[in-house]
């Protein structure tokens, strides 16, 4: 293993060392492309000499390029779908300058231009599988809660993905948990990507460049989730003049400012929101109500400096906050702040190096102030990583990357402190440390004009170090609680050990330009989990490391897919099937209490599980109306020991059905339709079978099945109307939002109580002081939200 480590590590050195030693010397042009009006890069323009048409190379994500030299003076063409192209005469004197290349778009009286950094068939002749890419501007047109535009939410409506109820905070993608997921922003991870647990995400749509979503092929350059990989991206900023936009909302505001620097060279976006829930309930004619306190807020911002042509630095920072107080007896808080640096270096014309830091930190508390009860409850996590990649391009059709990722893992301990007078025992667990690095090599290749590969693999390695305590227990069974030894770590002392390989492998035939077959396998290990009793997620859910008991998850998924383009690619149209299989997953046994516990694996019971399922997606990208239609058939399953009588059970996230549809019609250039119509089956749970009384009290009786029943099913729509003000010329333009969440009132139930029902009035209850006449078993449905009308302003200067 540590030849195989040293070869791949002399790899990326060798590389770096050549880019470095020859990058100056190269006879080459370099430049970027930058659009004029707005200063940001241009990635896909096409840069080729007037004479050599054959020669000509297309800019990287950054709008950069190299071009070799032709005999000088000649002419330079630069050319991007959607804007005028510009021809500019090079000579000698231009050599060794940084050249800029301002494009403006293109004048024309069509009813819609349409610019992508990517071709319009990508879809077919990309080899990607289950990837969808939903830029800032498609996520601000979809209808929303309180007219609060969610990037969450959004991706809900994509097939494959679904949620377990209204109210949760967790995405479940092709049969994984909500824990499985890897959400980053501009490369960081983020722990706990909701507010309001789970009514909306942490990302501010105003500072958010776009967002892509891959469940199907995860390239060999990610890892540590089994799931899905959902990269979100902030704006860069401005580069050439200040300007903002933001909203005022029902319950929210926000605001967005973007600029240059110093130079055209730098930029800057600096974003906030903050909800106002909080100061309403100060004109509540309840005291009690008054004394709540609800809200969250969040900050991010962006720093983007261009050292000359060939580097560039970005700085990106978030900070969010939730909390909620009850009367001043109860409160809880949860907090994100992530960081990440990055630097990206063109070292030839095929040749680049992107290195990242990053620092991600989550923290959660719980407070009651109860002088008998009360105790104060924290605890936090962080991730730590450094990336390094390079990017090489050997030849037309082929692309290599390969590079490391070093990572480390703090959770620290679970701290409880009582009140002065509270019976309640304080308590401080272990802190628990892993370290781990990554080694991946990513190769694609165009084989044939109708066959292209894409394979990788990913070398994961973990290790769980000190300090930390590991317990042992009777018969080596955590199972049995019995401690019988205690063993204590010191700092950097390794623990445990665990690593695995991870390969990956896409193919793609085409059949013409607008179908293509396409097929994947992925292996990926995830050494973090959470540990939960409950399947809605909570943002006080116990993220655990793997570790003496507790075993890396792992997963294996093939997929196969048909793709399709429709009508000059106006439509695409895809079908994809997988299955995708688990090892090592955990879950709790029945009762199990693990918030306040420093031996979790006597609570958690380890087997197997897999999915499958068929996704059909039909979309229009092109014209007045746009949008999407997806349906989802998939079956998720888990087999623990100890869990259903030890047979295959469904967890609470299998709906086997899943309709989703998306549409936007512009009625003119004031004013724009939206709507949203989503069905699913009802999530999976487990009703009681009788009851008992206990001190005069019915109890229900649950048997030892889990989740055979299920919810009704859920369904609901969304109408928007975005109308635009007059455009006078002026420096400030604005639009109104009017949405309206749950069109037609569905009441869809969030949770079900079985309880006593007195004088068949489920608000009345015994010490209420009303006369009791009739006392019978029944069943009370809560659901969240009815008809919910909003209304929002938003501005742009």
């Amino acid at each position: 293993m540590k030849v195989i480590y040293a070869i791949l590590l002399g790899i990326f050195f060798q590389l770096a060392i050549y880019g470095a030693s020859h990058a100056q010397s190269a006879e080459v042009l370099s430049g970027v492309v930058l659009d004029k009006s707005t200063n940001e890069p241009l990635p896909g323009a096409n840069v080729y000499w007037s004479q050599s048409l054959s020669q000509g190379v297309v800019s990287d994500p950054d709008g950069a390029f190299d071009l070799p030299l032709v005999s000088l003076p000649s002419e330079l063409v630069v050319s991007f779908i959607g804007y005028e192209p510009i021809k500019r005469s090079i000579s000698q004197s231009d050599l060794g300058k940084e050249l800029k290349v301002f494009l403006s778009a293109e004048e024309m009286s069509l009813e819609e231009v349409v610019v992508r950094d990517i071709r319009e068939n990508n879809n077919v002749v990309g080899v990607q599988m289950g990837q969808t890419k939903l830029p800032g501007s498609v996520i601000k047109r979809i209808p929303a809660l309180f007219g609060e535009v969610d990037l969450l939410r959004s991706l809900q409506f994509l097939p494959g993905v679904n949620t377990a109820g209204e109210g949760t905070t967790g995405l479940f993608v092709r049969g994984g948990s909500a824990d499985q997921n890897l959400v980053q922003l501009d490369g960081a991870p983020i722990y706990n990507p909701s507010h309001f647990f789970g009514f909306f995400s942490v990302f501010n749509p105003d500072a958010l460049e776009d967002v892509s979503l891959s469940k199907g092929h995860i390239p060999a350059r990610f890892g540590g989730r089994l799931s899905s990989l959902i990269d979100v991206s902030l704006k860069e900023g401005n580069s050439q003049q200040l300007r903002g936009e933001g909203g005022i909302g029902s319950i929210s505001s926000r605001l967005t400012i973007e600029g240059p620097l110093s130079s055209g060279n730098s930029s800057f976006i600096l974003s906030g929101r903050r909800t106002y829930a909080d100061l309403f309930l100060n004109f509540s004619p309840n005291e009690n109500v008054r004394n709540n306190q609800l809200y969250f807020y969040d900050t991010s911002g962006k720093f983007m400096w261009r050292i000359k042509d060939r580097d560039k630095i970005t700085l990106a920072t978030y900070y969010g906050a939730d909390f909620l107080g009850a009367g001043g007896q109860f409160g809880l808080g949860w907090t994100n702040w992530v960081s990440s640096l990055n630097w990206t270096r063109s070292l030839k014309d095929n040749l680049f190096l992107d290195v990242k830091g990053y620092h991600s930190y989550y923290k959660y508390l719980i407070d009651f102030t109860d002088p008998d009860i009360g105790f104060d409850w924290t605890n936090s996590l962080s991730e730590s990583g450094l990336r390094g990649e390079l990017h090489y391009v050997p030849m037309e059709g082929a692309d290599i990357h390969v590079g490391m990722h070093s990572q480390v893992y703090h959770f620290s301990p679970v701290r409880l402190v009582p009140r002065p007078e509270s019976v309640i025992e304080p308590l401080r667990t272990n802190p628990k440390t892993g370290f781990q690095n990554n080694l991946f090599l990513n190769w694609a290749q165009a084989v044939s004009k109708q066959f292209f590969m894409e394979a990788g693999l990913r070398w994961s390695h973990y290790q769980q170090i000190g300090p930390g305590t590991d317990y042992l227990y009777e018969g080596e069974d955590p199972a049995s609680g019995a401690i019988t030894d205690t063993l204590s770590y010191q700092f950097g002392q390794r623990m445990n050990t665990y690593q695995g390989w991870e390969p990956r492998l896409a193919l793609r035939y085409l059949f013409g330009e607008s179908l293509s077959v396409k097929g994947a396998y992925n292996r990926n290990f995830q050494y973090v989990q959470i540990a939960t009793n409950n399947s809605a997620g909570l943002p006080i859910d116990r993220w655990t490391p793997a570790g003496t008991y507790i075993k890396p998850v792992r997963s294996d998924q093939v997929s196969l897919g048909v793709f399709k383009n429709l009508d000059n690619n106006r439509f695409e149209l895809s079908v994809e099937g997988y299955y995708k299989d688990f090892d090592q997953v955990i879950d709790l046994r029945q009762g199990a209490s693990i918030l306040f516990s420093d031996n979790l694996e006597t609570e958690i019971l380890t087997g197997r599980g897999w999915a499958y399922g068929v996704e059909f997606l039909l979309r229009k990208n092109l014209g007045k109306t746009t949008g999407w239609l997806a349906y989802t058939w998939s079956r998720v399953f888990r087999q623990i020991n100890g869990i259903n009588e030890d047979r295959p059970f469904n967890p609470r996230f299998d709906r086997p059905h899943d309709v989703s549809l998306v549409l936007n019609h512009r009625l003119s250039n004031r004013v724009e339709l939206s709507g949203t119509f989503v069905y699913s089956s009802g999530v999976a749970v487990t009703f009681p079978v009788g009851s008992y009384v206990v001190d005069n009290q019915r109890v229900p009786l649950y048997s030892p099945r889990r989740n055979e029943d299920r919810f009704p099913d859920y369904h609901r729509m969304d109408l928007s109307v975005n109308l635009k003000n007059k455009d006078k010329g002026r420096w400030w333009k604005g639009s109104w939002n009017f949405s309206i969440y749950n069109v037609y009132n569905r009441k869809n139930p969030f949770s079900y109580q079985f309880t006593e029902i007195y004088n068949n009035d489920f608000r009345v209850t015994p010490s209420s002081g009303e006369e009791i006449s009739s006392v019978r078993p029944g069943v009370v449905m809560t659901y969240l939200f009815g008809i919910l009308p909003s209304i929002t302003y938003n501005f742009e200067f």
